[in-house]
C-alpha cells in the first residue's frame, strides 16, 4: 500500500466533509447533544416520591413518623388527607405514587409497647419505583423502630453493607460511561455509512475505480478523516463525563483512549461495509442506525443486565462489539482497571475491528457491474 495514495484519498475526504454542513453537524453536535440529553434524562435513581399522608392519630409520634419520611429526601409529602377515599383518588389520577396511612390509636399502642400497624400504599404501575420505594420504607421504619427502642435490643446479626466502585449508588456514574460506547458506535457507523454510497450516487466512484488506488488504500483513506473526528468526539465525551456529570475517572486515560481507538476503527469499518453493500445514502443511514443503536442500547449491558436475559439472547450479545466496549469503559472509569483486567475485551475488539475491515475490503470490488 502507498501512504501517498492513502493521504490523497484522506485529503479528498476531508475536503468533502468540510464542505458538507450536515456531516459536520452530525460529527460534532450530535454526540454532545445525545450525551447531554441521555446523561440528564436517563436515571435509575428514585427520589422525591410524591406522597400523601392520611394521619388519623394526629399525635406527636405520628407526626414524628411523617417527618422521618419527609426528611429522608426520598419522599415528598404533597398533601395531608382528611378522608381515606382520597388515597384512591390521588393514586388513580397519578397525583401521588405513595400513600402513608397512620391509624387512630398509633401513639397509644406505641406507648403501651404494642405493635401498631401502619399502612403504606404504593402505585405498582411503575414497578421500578415501587420496588425501590419498598427498600426506602424498610430503611426508614427500621430507623424509627430503633430510635423508639432506645438501643435496648441487640441485633442477632450485625449487618454492615459497603458498596464498592459507586458508594453513593448514583445511576449516572454507570449510565454516562455506557453512553459513550452507545453514542460512539452510532455516530461512527452513521458518518462512514455515507462515504462510498455518496460516491456511487454522485457518479464519482467510476473515477476512483479508474485510478491506481488499491481497495485497502481507498478504505483507509476514507477512514482517516472520520477516525480523527471520532477521536475528538471521544475526548469531548470523556471531558463532559468527568467535568459536567462528575463521573470519576479512576483508571488510565491513555488506556481508555487506546481501546476507544480500536473500537472506533471497528465501528467506522462497519459503516464503510454498510455503505459498500447498500450503495444508497438513505438506505445506508437507516441500516447503520438500526444495526448499531438498538444492539448497543439493548444488548450491550448498558441498560439491562445480560445475565437476566434469556439464554438465546445472551448468545446474541457476544456478536455486539458494544458489549465489550461498555465493559471496558465502565471498568476504567469506575474500577480503575488495568489492561490485564480487561485484556480479553480488548482482544475481542481488535478481532472484531480486523474482521470487519477485512470483509469491507473484500466487498469493495474495483469494477463497474
Amino acid at each position: 500500500m502507498s501512504p501517498l495514495r492513502i493521504r490523497a484519498i484522506a485529503k479528498k475526504e476531508f475536503i468533502q466533509v468540510w464542505r458538507d454542513p450536515f456531516s459536520l453537524l452530525m460529527a460534532f453536535f450530535m454526540p454532545v447533544m445525545l450525551l447531554v440529553i441521555f446523561g440528564y434524562a436517563i436515571t435509575l435513581d428514585v427520589n422525591r416520591i410524591r406522597t400523601v399522608v392520611y394521619d388519623q392519630d394526629q399525635s406527636y409520634e405520628s407526626r414524628d413518623l411523617v417527618s422521618q419520611f419527609r426528611d429522608s429526601g426520598y419522599f415528598d409529602v404533597i398533601a395531608y388527607l382528611d378522608d381515606s377515599r382520597e388515597i384512591d383518588r390521588n393514586l388513580d389520577s397519578g397525583t401521588a405514587s405513595a400513600a402513608l396511612w397512620i391509624p387512630r390509636d398509633f401513639a397509644k399502642k406505641l406507648r403501651s409497647n404494642r405493635a401498631s400497624p401502619v399502612q403504606i400504599v404504593l402505585d405498582g404501575s411503575d414497578s421500578n419505583t415501587a420496588t425501590i420505594a419498598q427498600g426506602y420504607i424498610v430503611r426508614i421504619t427500621g430507623q424509627f423502630n430503633e430510635r423508639l427502642a432506645g438501643g435496648r435490643a441487640d441485633p442477632v446479626v450485625d449487618t454492615r453493607i459497603r458498596v464498592w466502585y459507586n458508594p453513593e449508588l448514583k445511576s449516572r456514574n454507570f449510565i454516562v460511561p455506557g453512553l459513550i460506547a452507545v453514542i460512539m458506535s452510532v455516530i461512527a457507523a452513521l458518518l462512514t455509512s455515507l462515504t462510498v454510497a455518496r460516491e456511487w450516487e454522485r457518479g464519482t466512484m467510476e473515477q476512483l475505480i479508474s485510478t491506481p488506488v488499491k481497495t485497502p488504500e481507498l478504505i483507509l483513506g476514507k477512514l482517516v478523516p472520520y477516525f480523527i473526528i471520532g477521536l475528538v468526539d471521544t475526548l469531548v465525551a470523556i471531558g463532559m463525563s468527568v467535568f459536567l456529570f462528575d463521573v470519576p475517572l479512576r483508571g488510565s486515560l491513555t488506556l481508555l483512549i487506546a481501546l476507544s481507538s480500536v473500537f472506533l476503527f471497528g465501528a467506522l469499518s462497519l459503516g464503510i461495509l454498510i455503505s459498500i453493500v447498500t450503495k444508497s445514502q438513505v438506505l445506508a443511514s437507516q441500516v447503520a442506525m438500526i444495526g448499531t443503536f438498538l444492539p448497543a442500547f439493548l444488548l450491550s449491558g448498558f441498560m439491562f443486565a445480560i445475565s437476566n436475559m434469556p439464554k438465546p439472547l445472551q448468545l446474541v450479545t457476544y456478536l455486539v462489539p458494544a458489549r465489550y466496549f461498555v465493559a471496558i469503559v465502565k471498568s476504567i472509569f469506575l474500577k480503575g482497571s488495568s489492561l490485564a483486567a480487561i485484556a480479553l475485551e480488548g482482544i475481542l475488539l481488535i478481532v472484531y475491528a480486523v474482521a470487519v475491515f477485512a470483509v469491507a475490503n473484500r466487498k469493495l470490488v474495483k469494477r463497474i457491474d
